[in-house]
């Protein structure tokens, strides 16, 4: 995937240790599954994000929340070496853990531990960015991502999205997540844009009903950890940069899909 420019873009969101699991077969109830891999990293919304938006060659900056613990401070190191620049609020609580299994069709199956560490606000001089990549935060931390010229937000967070009440340019959830679907006039302001994803059926982008494809996976699927995430990264950028919708969208829909080709949250 080519590089896009030096376009610096903020990501607010989570971040959590995972312990990755590859399995031959998810465990039916009561069963013993012996693992074929495993491996840990920081993964989380808001470092797969920033560490796509360093892939793709943007200038990117995480405001993020770290346990005073050993795994903060690794996940900070980790992510650091990834090209990301980090903004940690230390707390009290200790940094969440997950643990993912992955099966032999790449599917994710996800575990956490423990409530998200979010990023709070108000956060400071995101008039500066381009654009803002907004995967999970409090009201107020959303409040001042509003300086940017571009703002667009995952749909997981829908609850906090209708209590802050600022407009989105762009709403990014997926079809196949319960907790992602969005329905017309839940927000006020409505997002200018609401694209929805649908894995290998591509997705739609409401107001209008455009339609777009999925771009092709290039290899064997090894794992949908962060596809969504990576899309949502990657079309922050293109909004920021100024690209046609169309265009913009196919962007997105191949971050997507390598990150269908890598192992786990980084690809390592």
């Amino acid at each position: 995937m080519g590089q896009t420019g030096r376009m610096r873009i903020a990501v607010v969101g989570h971040v959590e240790w995972v312990d990755f699991v590859r399995v031959g077969h998810m465990p039916e109830a009561g069963e013993i599954v012996h693992a074929l891999d495993g491996w840990e990293e920081p993964g989380g919304g808001g470092a797969v994000a920033a560490a796509e938006l360093a892939r793709l060659g943007a200038s990117v900056e995480l405001f993020t929340a770290l346990g005073d613990d050993e795994l903060g401070r690794r996940a900070h190191e980790q992510l650091s070496a990834l090209g990301v620049r980090m903004h940690v609020q230390v707390r009290d609580e200790p940094t969440r853990r997950a643990v993912t299994m992955v099966d032999g069709d790449g599917e994710r199956t996800i575990v956490v531990l423990s409530e998200k560490l979010l990023p709070s606000g108000p956060l400071p001089d995101l008039d500066g960015f381009a654009g803002v990549d907004f995967v999970s935060g409090n009201v107020a931390a959303l409040r001042s991502a509003r300086a940017a010229p571009v703002v667009v937000a995952a749909a997981r967070e829908l609850a906090m999205l209708r209590e802050a009440r600022v407009k989105l340019d762009a709403l990014v959830g997926s079809a196949n997540d319960p907790g992602e679907r969005h329905e017309p006039g839940e927000l006020d302001p409505p997002p200018d844009l609401v694209v929805t994803t649908s894995g290998a059926r591509g997705g739609t982008v409401e107001p209008g009903g455009l339609t777009f494809d999925a771009a092709p996976v290039a290899g064997p699927l090894v794992d949908a950890y962060g596809c969504g995430d990576c899309f949502a990264a990657a079309f922050t950028l293109a909004l920021a940069q100024g690209t046609e919708l169309p265009e913009a969208l196919a962007l997105a829909a191949r971050s997507g899909a390598a990150a269908l080709a890598r192992r786990g949250a980084h690809g390592r």
